[in-house]
């Protein structure tokens, strides 16, 4: 039975409404754009081996996270509390599911993401600067972590070092008020939106760059059929899904909008269908340029691209990934910190955790925690591993969380709902139920990744095992505290 949720303001100093719909709906957009959509298109093509499926699976990712977004936003409108869908599990399913989805935020979800996030932003400045880097016998020492692999914090240490300043640097800025680390999203995520648009507008005024033709083309290489095609969508949509991920991230600090009841539904909803429109405008601006098989070749389109229309295009590209991933570690750093606070608040973390900081009003202890292990997983270059494995137990969360629209629905039908799903219970049963589908074919293509690595005599690894592993080992934290605050 779900617990009521006590309001985030009744132990010390509390958090300050003070970020609009504005910066609002630039954390839902900027959190989303990250490296993605600058990576991912050529993996995706490798996947698929078809332009026309390939636009068709950036739309319908678009779709389903757009019917994602909108579930949210009537639980948003609900629950305007800081914590976001830890709020909406709790009031739906309980402490136990709620305390899980937090745990695997704090161990891995998101603190990889901004270990992830900040390793992409150090690399891609590689392309404009030289960073220094370890001797190789330095470089070379590991670790052997079973399921993980091999842990090597020295690999990589110019790159480590420049991400651990980003890290540093971003939580200070939030550490000192929500609203300058709004005013450094706003910045960035503008600046990102006007990179994308700008490489479109370039692509379309240069004469004779792309052809119409390379949209209806498929590869000579790659073309699967029956069941394997569908296992090909599986794996081409988690590279699509990871593009869109973040979009619930505003969600967080809903107790830090001015007017979070009808600021919160407005920008989870606008700020997806921007992001929705980017991305479909930069798939096919992608394809317009690049035959099927060009695509599929390539480590970084946009880069690819941009060579395409202008000499320097891809320092050009690198510099404007470094601005994407340097805003989405922002909303991240920004947004995740109040997932913790509100457990602590729930007695279900180290108290620190729970208190505001008495004169800039932010979740300063949660903030410099959730800096540290993110430090950890960067230096120990586990955290691509990790995430991973956790792509099955988020979309998981994610089809919870739209469930929870119909329980609260049924057991609350007289509840406030500043905003409700239009099209329900459609929209979120749309979603629920592509949502398992998708479950169903990402643990086809995991089980068969595994038995190939096992029958050829490679390391083997279950992620989706790993990744549920990982979840459940927050099950000893959750009962510690309970027993402690039963006692």
């Amino acid at each position: 039975m779900s617990e009521p949720v006590r309001p985030a303001t009744d132990r010390g100093s509390s958090l300050v409404p003070t970020l609009g719909f504005f910066s609002a709906t630039m954390l839902v957009a900027g959190g989303v754009i990250g490296s993605g959509i600058f990576r991912k298109p050529g993996v995706m093509a490798a996947e698929i081996g078809s332009a026309g499926v390939l636009l068709g699976l950036w739309l319908v990712a678009g779709v389903v996270s757009i019917l994602g977004a909108m579930s949210n936003a009537e639980l948003a409108g609900m629950m305007p509390r800081s914590g976001g869908q830890y709020v909406f599990l709790r009031r739906a399913y309980g402490p136990f599911v709620a305390f899980l989805y937090g745990w695997s935020l704090l161990a891995v979800i998101q603190s990889g993401a901004i270990a992830a996030l900040t390793y992409v932003f150090a690399e891609y400045s590689t392309r404009l600067i030289v960073l220094p880097e370890a001797s190789a016998a330095l470089a070379a020492f590991a670790i052997h972590v079973p399921l993980i692999g091999d842990v090597a914090p020295f690999r990589d240490l110019g790159i480590k070092c420049l991400a651990t300043s980003v890290i540093v640097g971003l939580t200070i800025v939030n550490y000192l008020g929500v609203r300058f680390g709004g005013v450094v999203q706003n910045i960035f995520s503008l600046g990102k939106i006007a990179a994308m648009v700008g490489l479109a507008a370039a692509v379309l005024l240069a004469p004779g760059v792309g052809d119409v033709a390379n949209l209806q083309v498929n590869s000579t290489l790659v073309h699967p059929t029956g069941l394997a095609w569908w296992i090909a969508v599986a794996g081409a949509l988690q590279g699509a899904f990871w593009a869109y991920d973040g979009w619930h991230n505003v969600t967080y600090v809903g107790s830090e909008l001015k007017n979070p009841q009808r600021d919160l539904p407005r920008s989870i909803i606008l700020g997806i269908l921007l992001v929705a429109s980017l991305y479909l405008l930069m798939s096919t601006i992608y394809a317009y340029v690049l035959p099927i098989d060009v695509m599929a070749q390539s480590k970084l389109v946009a880069a690819d691209v941009a060579e395409r229309v202008f000499a320097g295009g891809g320092r050009w590209i690198a510099a404007a990934v470094m601005v994407s991933t340097f805003g989405a570690a922002n909303a991240v750093i920004l947004t995740s910190a109040r997932v913790y606070f509100s457990m602590s608040r729930d007695d279900l973390l180290p108290a620190t955790l729970g208190r505001a900081h008495p004169r800039y009003h932010t979740p300063a202890s949660s903030l410099v925690m959730q800096a540290g292990w993110s430090l950890v997983l960067l230096f120990s270059g586990t955290f691509d591993t990790l995430t991973n494995t956790l792509i099955f137990v988020s979309w998981f969360f994610y089809v919870a969380n739209a469930s929870a629209v119909i329980v609260l629905r049924r057991r609350e039908p007289d509840a406030p709902r500043p905003f409700r799903v239009p099209g329900y219970p459609w929209v979120p049963l749309v979603f629920v139920t592509f949502g398992l589908v998708y479950l169903v074919l990402t643990l086809a293509n995991d089980v068969g990744a595994y038995r190939q690595a096992v029958a050829a005599g490679k390391p083997a690894m279950l992620n989706s095992g790993l990744g549920l592993a990982l979840v459940l080992s927050g099950a000893p934290v959750y009962f510690y505290y309970r027993r402690r605050k039963s006692a």
